[in-house]
């Protein structure tokens, strides 16, 4: 990108010209990040790697924030209304406009959380394709931003809309042997459900994976762990990770 200066007066009454970031002037303060990042694919999706032997115990949502060091090794999830976690004064618009006040209220807010979990920015498979795949770039975005600016361990939430866009959505996790997928919404419906069993072996065929961890609400682990047979099959390690909503339906179970 070329470099831009601006003439201004000095103290000294001199006119001097001093360089201008131009990325700041035309919104591509991203370009910090991406510059630090492999692009992948046609598309150029950041890539991210994820390779830990440790893993969360707990997954706090992001309105739950006295949970976030509920345990030594909580992490943070993304798994609610994306309204909830991405609105005007989002993380996302902050990295965007470089919002040096809002990035300082993030840096805090997450300060003492060892884990996190990409946002799950939601994908349809009946919107258009060019919406569901900024939404993962904006999650790769906010991915880049948590690893850099607060070293934690970031785990690649698995998004996608059609199973016909897989190879898309799945661009930059090549390296990853650690990913996390969320069943909330997806087990009342068999469409649902058969899109998440393809999604889960899309993921198993095409990734160097070791692990899965889950985000599950059932009442029941073995419902939700159906859904990963096909993991389990090769050789995968899944595991559920406690939350909220499963600790109560499973009292609500007796178990």
């Amino acid at each position: 990108m070329k470099k831009v200066t601006r003439k201004i007066q000095s103290y000294s009454g001199v006119a001097v010209r001093r360089n201008v970031y131009l990325p700041g002037l035309l919104n591509l303060n991203i370009v910090r990040l991406l510059n630090k990042a492999k692009l992948i694919g046609r598309f150029g999706l950041p890539q991210i790697q994820c390779d830990t032997l440790v893993y969360p115990d707990f997954l706090a949502v992001y309105k739950e924030r006295g949970l976030y060091t509920r345990t030594r090794m909580t992490g943070v999830c993304f798994y609610s209304f994306d309204k909830e976690f991405d609105g005007e004064n989002g993380l996302f618009n902050a990295i965007f406009y470089n919002n040096e006040k809002r990035l300082a209220y993030f840096k805090e807010r997450f300060k003492d959380v060892k884990f996190l979990v990409t946002p799950d920015y939601s994908v349809f498979g009946d919107i258009p394709f060019i919406e569901n795949l900024y939404r993962i770039f904006r999650a790769r975005i906010v991915a880049l931003w948590f690893i850099l600016e607060l070293k934690a361990v970031v785990i690649p939430n698995i998004s996608y809309g059609e199973a016909a866009d897989f190879p898309v959505y799945f661009t930059g996790l090549e390296n990853c042997s650690v990913v996390a997928f969320n069943t909330k919404g997806h087990m009342k419906y068999n469409r649902e459900r058969n899109l998440l069993k393809s999604a889960v072996k899309y993921a198993v065929d095409n990734l160097p994976l070791k692990t899965i961890l889950v985000y599950s609400v059932c009442g029941k682990d073995e419902t939700c762990l159906e859904i990963f047979n096909y993991a389990i099959e090769n050789g995968i390690q899944v595991r559920i990770v406690n939350n909220t909503l499963r600790e109560r339906n499973l009292l609500r179970r007796g178990a």
